[in-house]
């Protein structure tokens, strides 16, 4: 499939003002967090041993989460425009809880893809037999607030009859309010924080199966 997409992302620098990032950010601070987990799985459903494993080797963060329509309404268009923009033309019709993270001093999420290997079992209407299609990033924090926790897309290449990885970091990305649209299935990661707090909003969007 990565070799059919053009563009491997879609961003809309300084997309959402300052005013809605820092109320998205009080929003966020207000509801309790949790460690992050992966896999589609609860806190709960994790093992003590798992969750160290997690934190050390895949992912270090903290999040909660948020359904508020004011946020909704506002990323919403950003999906439909680089959908559009971006030639992906992907069918989809939900749009699943919004994801407030925080990474703090040596915080980071590993090499991963935001889709499953298979569509989901949930019975609810809204996510059975779909899968995540578009995964939608927002950057709520002034690049000066922090280092490192860059967003870097990793991109396998055949070269010399090997699969090498090409890391491209997003750059566009930092300043504060830009969003960023792309392929649930493109390969990323979060570098880790060297100095401050980085925040950010991200989401998953979802449709049938590709066929």
């Amino acid at each position: 499939m990565l070799e059919t997409i053009k563009d491997k992302f879609y961003f809309f620098e300084n997309g959402l003002s300052h005013r809605f990032c820092d109320n998205v950010v009080k929003h966020g601070l207000s509801t309790k967090f949790k460690q992050a987990v992966i896999g589609g799985k609860s806190l709960k459903q994790t093992s003590k041993k798992e969750l160290n494993f997690l934190k050390e080797n895949i992912r270090n963060s903290d999040i909660n989460w948020q359904n508020e329509l004011w946020i909704y309404r506002e990323i919403k268009p950003f999906i439909e425009y680089a959908n559009q923009k971006a030639g992906w033309n992907f069918q989809h019709d939900w749009i699943e809880s919004l994801q407030f993270t925080k990474y703090e001093k040596g915080q980071y999420y590993n090499i991963h893809a935001d889709t499953f290997s298979e569509p989901f079992k949930d019975k609810r209407p809204n996510f059975k037999g779909k899968i995540r299609k578009l995964s939608i990033t927002c950057q709520l924090t002034d690049p000066n607030d922090y280092e490192g926790g860059e967003l870097v897309f990793v991109i396998p290449q055949i070269i010399d009859n090997k699969i090498k990885l090409q890391e491209i970091t997003c750059k566009q990305f930092l300043p504060k309010g830009t969003v960023i649209v792309f392929p649930s299935f493109v390969w990323h990661k979060i570098n880790p924080v060297k100095k401050g707090v980085r925040y950010s909003l991200v989401s998953w969007i979802i449709g049938y199966p590709f066929t």
